[in-house]
C-alpha cells in the first residue's frame, strides 16, 4: 500500500517537473528591458507575448515578422525559447529581431518561466 501511495504521490508531482527550470518572479524582474518592444496582451516593436509558450512561431495575429520565422517551423516550447533568448540570430539566421540576447543560464531559465505564467 505504501509503494501506492508514494507512486500515486510522484505522479501528481510529475506535472510540476515539466514546467520552466527557473523562477518565474525572478524572471519578471529579468524580463524588463524586453519591455521596450514586447508586452503582454498587445503588439509593438515586437509580437505580443501573451500565451507565447505553445504558440507557432510567426503566427501571432497583426505582427509583420520575417519569413524566416515564420518559415521556422518552430512551435515555442521551453527549450526552443531559451535558445531564442539566448542568441535569436544564431537560432533563426534572417529574422528581424533587433537583439543581441542573454547570455546568463539562471535569467533565461527564469525569464522562460515567467513566460510561462503568461496565459
Amino acid at each position: 500500500m505504501r509503494h501506492f501511495i508514494l507512486g500515486a504521490a510522484f505522479a501528481a508531482l510529475l506535472p510540476l517537473a515539466a514546467h520552466a527550470e527557473g523562477d518565474a518572479a525572478a524572471g519578471e524582474k529579468a524580463f524588463a528591458p524586453c519591455k521596450a518592444c514586447h508586452a503582454f496582451g498587445k503588439n509593438g516593436a515586437g509580437p505580443d507575448l501573451k500565451g507565447v509558450v505553445g504558440r507557432k512561431a510567426g503566427s501571432h495575429e497583426g505582427f509583420n515578422y520575417s519569413d524566416a520565422l515564420k518559415n521556422s517551423g518552430l512551435t515555442w516550447d521551453e527549450a526552443s525559447l531559451k535558445e531564442w533568448i539566448a542568441d535569436p540570430k544564431k537560432k533563426v539566421p534572417g529574422n528581424k529581431m533587433m537583439y543581441a540576447g542573454v547570455k546568463d543560464e539562471k535569467k533565461l531559465g527564469d525569464i522562460v518561466a515567467y513566460l510561462g505564467t503568461q496565459k
